[in-house]
């Protein structure tokens, strides 16, 4: 039998990434995917690439963003797809993010999981090169979690992960801009009682161009995050309230 899974990609001038992401794709992921790239300007340099690929390959769907931003860009790829799978992957990953593409996919419908989340930081995971500041932020933001809060997955903060289409639907989201998004929804995912599963992969600094995670700019969402996860955790009668807002 073969899955089913949307793959959202928000994108910001990434043609030469984005190319490569695709190459990748065709060649290691077995599941029945589809690729919802989802940009700001029809003048980013991934749109072209990607309406020539899109002529060839129907699997490739190009999505105008509703708003500006990643995070409006990941809203939108969200309610545009069709699959309870989605996957919410990066256009600069590895290829040896996309090989775990089916593990992961394949571990979604067989444990019945809400989110799948890639794991840098757990056994047989790993982080390789990038800002020393922010991997020693994203490891410890994690390992605390998941030690203090119990969190079921070593890697808080890595935006790569599956989750399941109706419970993203369910959710009315908090966060205001960058990729904390991603922690928003697990967070909400573990106190509402949902199964999360993290799969292990090895990350590396991008290659071709430079990263659009800005540091400075996103750290307090992730704060805020962290703190939400601190107190739901010490005040259970919160958890289902929290869930609504």
């Amino acid at each position: 039998m073969t899955f089913r899974v949307d793959i959202i990609v928000p994108v910001f001038n990434e043609s030469e990434n984005f190319k490569s992401l695709y190459n990748n794709l065709k060649q290691y992921v077995k599941s029945d995917w589809r690729l919802l790239v989802v940009y700001d300007f029809d003048k980013d340099t991934t749109v072209a690439p990607a309406i020539a690929i899109s002529m060839t390959d129907p699997r490739v769907v190009l999505v105008k963003n509703e708003s500006r931003g990643v995070l409006q860009a990941l809203s939108t790829g969200f309610r545009c797809a069709t699959t309870e799978a989605v996957l919410e992957l990066m256009a600069d990953d590895p290829v040896e993010i996309v090989q775990k593409i089916d593990e992961m996919v394949d571990i979604f419908y067989k444990q019945h999981a809400t989110v799948v989340v890639a794991s840098r930081y757990m056994k047989g995971g790993g982080h390789n090169g990038g800002p020393y500041l922010k991997g020693f932020l994203s490891r410890m933001a994690g390992l605390s979690l998941y030690w203090v809060v119990g969190l079921p997955t070593h890697d808080a903060t890595y935006n790569t992960r599956l989750y399941r289409k109706s419970f993203l639907d369910s959710l009315s989201f908090e966060s205001k801009k960058g990729f904390e998004i991603a922690l928003e929804i697990t967070l909400k995912a573990y106190f509402n009682g949902e199964k999360i599963v993290e799969v292990p992969v090895i990350w590396t600094e991008r290659e071709i161009g430079t990263s659009k995670f800005k540091l400075l700019s996103w750290l307090p969402g992730y704060i805020r995050w962290y703190f939400y996860a601190i107190y739901n955790h010490f005040n259970p009668f919160s958890r289902k309230k929290s869930l609504k807002a």
